[in-house]
């Protein structure tokens, strides 16, 4: 099979989601005004080591929120969010964060998570996380399409749970990192295995 996007794919459902798999699910706690908004974005992924920064994208809009969704606009307030990492335990919670619903409602009560203030920034954290990355604003680009925003952050604080790790290294297999595969499909993370580079 061959398609060019512009001409459509001629499928049930679109298969671009489920190509670049599996995807790594940024669970994003924003605060602005004194409200706080939770969000998971498949379209996640760290992209730089020194400093510390990751990305996210939103690609979709909400009629209250001119032209994005909360957290995006939030951040854009705020200059700071949270990304909390989801172990399969928690993967209920954080389905239920993604409806769609106004600015003044706190995801964090409709998914039942209990929540923890971050250190180092104003913005609160999911406290069951097995591990949530504070992060500062570096900046936000709009890319071609409607409502396509990716927000990069720089890390500033770094919280993992004391059980997700094993003889000093983080362990995903530990807590079973959920990942987004495509359509409405996701994989958790039970098994790994190492590979020695070449100039190892």
């Amino acid at each position: 099979m061959f398609y060019r996007p512009e001409d459509g794919h001629g499928l049930s459902h679109n298969p671009f989601s489920a190509i670049v798999v599996p995807r790594p699910i940024g669970w994003i706690s924003t605060r602005s005004e004194g409200r706080d908004n939770l969000a998971p974005y498949s379209f996640f992924n760290a992209v730089a080591y020194t400093p510390p920064q990751v990305m996210f994208a939103s690609t979709s809009a909400k009629a209250d929120r001119d032209g994005t969704k909360d957290s995006v606009a939030n951040i854009r307030e705020s200059e700071v969010f949270a990304v909390n990492l989801v172990s399969y335990a928690l993967k209920d919670a954080m389905n239920a964060s993604s409806a769609s619903v106004v600015m003044e409602v706190d995801e964090f009560e409709i998914a039942g998570i209990e929540k923890a203030e971050c250190n180092q920034i104003d913005c609160p954290r999911v406290a069951a996380a097995p591990a949530t990355l504070e992060c500062r604003l570096v900046k936000i680009v709009e890319l071609p399409g409607e409502a396509n925003f990716v927000t990069f952050g720089e890390v500033v604080g770094v919280h993992i749970a004391d059980d997700a790790m094993v003889n000093g290294e983080l362990d995903p297999t530990r807590y079973e990192a959920l990942a987004r595969m495509g359509y409405r499909d996701y994989t958790r993370v039970t098994e790994k295995f190492a590979l020695t580079r070449p100039d190892d």
